[in-house]
């Protein structure tokens, strides 16, 4: 058998829109990495970009169970010494809206270069307004 190598700009790649209006952060974001990598694709390979564009509108109103809204941390460093910055998901969700989906889905996708890559084929917005119409966006039920 002779290995398949496919090469990126060959692959056709879909335009995909995903309205996250009461679904629960992890499962949105788990959906999202696998479309991204190309999972569901029978010529997935691990180390090419081959997945598709998401675009996930409503973002404002995606839930989370339990009291995650008050416990779950998120954080981060200014590099200096006792620098640890820490918030939870309510004010964060509450300032920047689209910051909590960003990072779970960017903590789903492979560290390096190709995650990096990966993450700028998702576009999130908080509201139901979006500038990819053109794209012909084909719409997924979670």
């Amino acid at each position: 058998m002779k290995t398949v190598f496919v090469k990126p700009q060959n692959v056709e790649r879909k335009w995909f829109l995903i309205d996250a209006e009461g679904l629960i952060l992890g499962r949105v974001a788990a959906r999202v990495a696998s479309i991204l990598r190309g999972k569901e694709k029978a010529i997935f390979t691990p180390n090419q970009e081959i997945g598709d564009y998401v675009v996930v509108i409503n973002v404002d109103k995606i839930a989370v169970s339990g009291r995650k809204a008050q416990d779950k941390l998120y954080y981060r460093h200014s590099g200096y010494a006792g620098g640890l910055k820490t918030v939870n998901y309510e004010k964060l969700a509450e300032k920047h809206p689209t910051s909590p989906l960003e990072f779970a889905i960017k903590g789903m996708l492979p560290k390096g270069p190709l995650g990096r890559k990966l993450l700028k084929n998702v576009k999130i917005y908080a509201g139901a307004e979006h500038p990819h119409g053109a794209q012909n966006l084909e719409k997924i039920e979670l």
